[in-house]
């Protein structure tokens, strides 16, 4: 987290000059919408590190890919020197790499814990990372500058058009981005839940008295009768196998309720699950040795 959060408080040092070098020949009106919009990214991606929350995340998580985009474009462009554009895709990588990392997602699951509770993030879809999550990232980012710089050039209807354009686009996306923020396992003083808006129509409470083994599996498809969460994912996958069947709703796309489905195991995929695994044998949860 604190590499993070040097590497983002220096940008304005290290990835600056570039930006300044290759907006230096535009006219006044879109330069000076295009230095605005990098400093509030810059403040709004500096919060998002000291402040960790869902929404925050979803925002850094935009922002960082989208400044080494710019910082891509920026080199292609030429403008600036060699020293600068160096500068500013190590800094700009560094930057989307550790923001897509585990740490900052565990501290913003944990930023809105509250009481004795402890929060592991559920692992995205590997199949997202394939298109759909850096397109709809980069659709987001293109939602709320395009129309800045179009109107800042004085293109008003085509700057007009972007505008209702990019808000019904950053309106959806950034719902659909902020759900993958939200999924979560918890540890709680009864138990432990899974809070997944992508599988589950509600958060589910696993009692402890009802938790017959919590387990760390290979990533391998689950058994028969298993109600696998985890949407592809492999790593840090758990079982949950619990004393008698109980029914869950699945989430159904685009509707409210879902299809009510009766088990006795679930598999879910969590970051940091040995830590995971400890601390729930630390509130008594039944655990089976992690598998090394």
């Amino acid at each position: 987290m604190w590499l993070l959060r040097v590497a983002w408080a220096t940008l304005p040092l290290t990835a600056g000059p570039a930006a300044a070098a290759a907006t230096e020949s535009w006219s006044d009106g879109p330069r000076i919408a295009a230095a605005t919009l990098l400093w509030i990214a810059w403040a709004v991606g500096l919060l998002a590190t000291l402040a960790p929350r869902p929404q925050t995340l979803t925002a850094l998580r935009v922002i960082a890919p989208a400044l080494l985009v710019a910082a891509v474009l920026a080199a292609i462009d030429g403008a600036s020197s060699t020293l600068a554009t160096v500068g500013a895709l190590a800094a700009t990588i560094v930057c989307a790499a550790l923001a897509s990392g585990h740490d900052i997602a565990s501290a913003a699951a944990n930023g809105l814990a509250y009481g004795d509770e402890q929060r592991f993030p559920l692992r995205v879809p590997p199949a997202l990372f394939l298109g759909p999550l850096p397109v709809a990232r980069l659709l987001v980012a293109a939602g709320v500058v395009a129309p800045v710089l179009l109107l800042a050039d004085g293109q008003i209807v085509v700057g007009l058009v972007a505008l209702v354009v990019g808000a019904a686009l950053v309106y959806v996306l950034s719902r659909s981005l902020e759900s993958l923020s939200r999924r979560w396992a918890v540890l709680v003083p009864a138990g432990f839940v899974v809070v997944d808006p992508l599988t589950l129509a509600d958060p589910v409470l696993f009692l402890r008295e009802h938790v017959r083994q919590l387990a760390p599996e290979p990533p391998a498809a689950a058994p028969p009768g298993a109600l696998d969460l985890r949407l592809g994912a492999g790593a840090g996958s758990v079982s949950a196998q619990f004393d008698a069947p109980i029914d869950l709703v699945r989430a159904a796309r685009g509707r409210r309720g879902g299809e009510t489905v009766e088990t006795q195991d679930i598999r879910f995929a969590v970051v940091r699950r040995d830590e995971m695994l400890r601390l729930a044998a630390g509130r008594r949860l039944p655990v089976r040795v992690p598998v090394r």
